[in-house]
C-alpha cells in the first residue's frame, strides 16, 4: 500500500500541502524561542497579503514574474532537463524589453506587443546555449546554464552603464505605449502596482500546460526527456526537442522579466546582485509539482509571504528575514519528499533483486 501511494498522484499533490504545513510550524516554534507570538505574527502576515485591497494587488503583482520564472524551470524539468539559468535568461529578456521600449515609437497595439516578444526571444536565445551544447555535445546543461547566469548579470550591467544610462543607475522609464501599467488594475486595488501581466502570467500556465499534454509536440518532448533511445528509435528528433525545450523555456524566463521591465519598474539598473526571481522560480516550480496549477498555487504562497513578512514586523515584531526562513524549510521539506520517495524505490528494487 506504500509502494503504491509513493507511486500515485495523490502523493505529489499531498507533498507541498505536507511541506507548508511543516514550514509554517517550524516558522511558529522559531517565533516562539525569539520570544515572538506565533499567532500575532501569522495573523499579521495574513493581514499583510488579505487584510487591504492595496496589499492583494501587491501580492498579486509579486507573483507574477514567479507565475513565469516558475513555469520556464517546470517546463524544462516536464522534458528531462534542467535549467538551472533561468536568472539569466529573467536579465537578458528585462533588458531586451526595455530597451526595445525605449529605443523606438510606436502604437501602443504595436509597441507593447513588439517589446514583450523581444523579452522571450532574448530569454530563448540565451537558454538556446545550453541547449545547443546539450543536443549537439552532450554538455551537461546544469554547468552551462549556472554559468550563463553571471554572463548575463556583468553583460547587461556593461550594457546599461556603457551605452543605455540616463539617470542615476537606471536607464531611461518606458513609454505609456509599451508599459504594461494598468489605471484599472491599479484603481481596483487601491493604486497597489498591479499590472497587465498577470493575465500574461495565467495565459502562459495555460500554454504551457496545452503544449505539454495535449500537442503532437509536447508529447515528443516529454518522451525524449523520458528517454532519448526510445524516442529516437520511434523517429523523433532528439536534438532538435532538446534545444526547443531549453529555447521554450527560456521564452518564458524571458517574459518573466519583461513584465518586470515593462509593468512594475517600466526601466532596468544595474544589478548589484542577481534578482533572485529565477532562483526563486525554480523553488515555486518545485513546490508546485511542475504543474501549472500547482506554479500558479505555488506563486501565490510565495508572493504573499514576501508582501505579507513586512506587515509581520509591524503587527507583531516578528523580523521579516523569518519568511526567508520558513520558504528555505518548505523547500527543504519539499526536496526531502523526493529524497523519500527515491530511497523507498531503491530498497524496493533491492528487495526485488534479492527475492
Amino acid at each position: 500500500m506504500i509502494r503504491d501511494f509513493l507511486r500515485s498522484r495523490a502523493f505529489g499533490l499531498v507533498i507541498p500541502l505536507i511541506a507548508v504545513a511543516f514550514g509554517l510550524i517550524a516558522g511558529a516554534v522559531i517565533m516562539l524561542l525569539s520570544g515572538n507570538n506565533p499567532i500575532d505574527g501569522y495573523s499579521g502576515l495574513i493581514g499583510g497579503i488579505f487584510g487591504d485591497m492595496y496589499y492583494f494587488g501587491e501580492t498579486l503583482r509579486a507573483m507574477t514574474p514567479l507565475i513565469l520564472s516558475g513555469l520556464a524551470f517546470a517546463f524544462a524539468f516536464r522534458t528531462g532537463l534542467l535549467n538551472i539559468g533561468v536568472e539569466g535568461q529573467v536579465i537578458v529578456g528585462w533588458f531586451a524589453a526595455v530597451i526595445a521600449g525605449i529605443s523606438w515609437d510606436a502604437p501602443g497595439i504595436i509597441h507593447l506587443p513588439t517589446a514583450l516578444m523581444a523579452g522571450a526571444l532574448a530569454g530563448a536565445l540565451w537558454a538556446f546555449v545550453p541547449g545547443i551544447l546539450k543536443a549537439k555535445l552532450h554538455v551537461h546543461e546544469v554547468i552551462v546554464s549556472i554559468m550563463m547566469n553571471y554572463i548575463a548579470l556583468h553583460v547587461v550591467n556593461s550594457l546599461i552603464r556603457g551605452v543605455f544610462l540616463d539617470t542615476g543607475q537606471r536607464t531611461a522609464f518606458v513609454p505609456d505605449s509599451a508599459s504594461l501599467s494598468s489605471e484599472w488594475l491599479q484603481g481596483v486595488t487601491d493604486f497597489s502596482r498591479l499590472h497587465w501581466g498577470f493575465l500574461i502570467a495565467l495565459a502562459a500556465a495555460v500554454v504551457m500546460w496545452f503544449l505539454l499534454w495535449k500537442t503532437k509536440k509536447g508529447f515528443e518532448f516529454r518522451a525524449v526527456g523520458f528517454n532519448q533511445n526510445a524516442s529516437l528509435y520511434a523517429g523523433m528528433n532528439v536534438s532538435g526537442n532538446i534545444t526547443s525545450s531549453m529555447s521554450i523555456s527560456g521564452a518564458f524566463a524571458g517574459l518573466a522579466g519583461a513584465v518586470s521591465g515593462l509593468g512594475t519598474y517600466g526601466y532596468i539598473e544595474i544589478f548589484n546582485t542577481f534578482t533572485n526571481l529565477g532562483f526563486d522560480g525554480i523553488a515555486v516550480a518545485l513546490l508546485g509539482n511542475s504543474s501549472s496549477i500547482g506554479i500558479v498555487l505555488s506563486a501565490f504562497l510565495f508572493g504573499g509571504l514576501s508582501e505579507g513578512s513586512g506587515n509581520m514586523q509591524a503587527a507583531a515584531g516578528v523580523a521579516p528575514e523569518l519568511v526567508e526562513i520558513i520558504i528555505a524549510l518548505i523547500i527543504f521539506f519539499v526536496a526531502s519528499s523526493y529524497l523519500i520517495r527515491w530511497i523507498y524505490k531503491r530498497l524496493d528494487s533491492i528487495r526485488k533483486g534479492e527475492k
